[in-house]
């Protein structure tokens, strides 16, 4: 192929350099697209149009979001937390503290969340799923589950309380924490116990009085009758 003095190329070749325009697509491992046009002459950089598609996820990524799904199902609550700067033994015993609270925790992608969520009807917690998030699944306890949050939040500034999830409603960090400051179930049930125990004692007081009361009300009418 022969170029003119000036380094240009025919006209006819320009016009068919042009007219072979392709679209290319490139898939990343998060199931998200994004479209190039290559319309460029030689020399120039391709400029990308970035969008972002949400597609089903990968086997592997399918297989996960059933477990969340799993975690989610009949759960009473759910706390988003951010672990971002703890170490490895800070999260391994904040993990033993919420498990003696009769929870777990567990780390999730946000997206696999969101879709989860979503898929069973529940609110999304969109604000809440940003940067590195772990999940905190309570058992029947919720107080308690949230109370471990808290006091390990308090002693540790690198942990912070999102929010959650609670009874299908979403909760604010807020009220989370005065979730965290009512009485846990055990607590509970000791001041149950204690108010029962009360009560018992009371009236075995009462009941042991009555016959010492009956008896001397007994005399004093017996003695009235000899006095006659």
């Amino acid at each position: 192929m022969r170029f003119n003095r000036e380094g240009s190329r025919p006209a006819e070749v320009v016009a068919k350099f042009r007219a072979l325009a392709t679209l290319a697509v490139f898939a990343d491992g998060e199931g998200r697209s994004f479209s190039q046009a290559t319309i460029h002459p030689r020399g120039a950089e391709p400029e990308f149009e970035k969008k972002e598609v949400y597609r089903m996820p990968n086997v592997k990524n399918q297989e996960t979001l059933v477990k969340i799904k799993e975690d989610l199902d009949g759960i009473s609550a759910m706390w988003v937390v951010d672990y971002r700067g703890l170490t490895v033994k800070e999260v391994q015993a904040l993990r033993a503290n919420i498990r003696e609270a009769q929870g777990s925790m567990k780390v999730y992608k946000n997206t696999l969340m969101h879709i989860a969520l979503k898929e069973l009807g529940l609110p999304t917690l969109d604000s809440m799923l940003e940067g590195p998030s772990a999940f905190v699944f309570a058992g029947s306890d919720v107080a308690a589950a949230a109370k471990v949050v808290k006091n390990f939040a308090k002693d540790n500034d690198n942990l912070q309380i999102k929010g959650g999830l609670m009874e299908g409603a979403e909760v604010s960090a807020a009220e989370v924490e005065a979730i965290a400051s009512l009485p846990s179930r055990e607590e509970l049930l000791a001041q149950i116990a204690g108010a029962i125990s009360g009560v018992a004692r009371g009236l075995a007081v009462a009941l042991n009085g009555v016959p010492r009361g009956l008896a001397q009300v007994t005399k004093a009418v017996a003695d009235q009758k000899e006095a006659a």
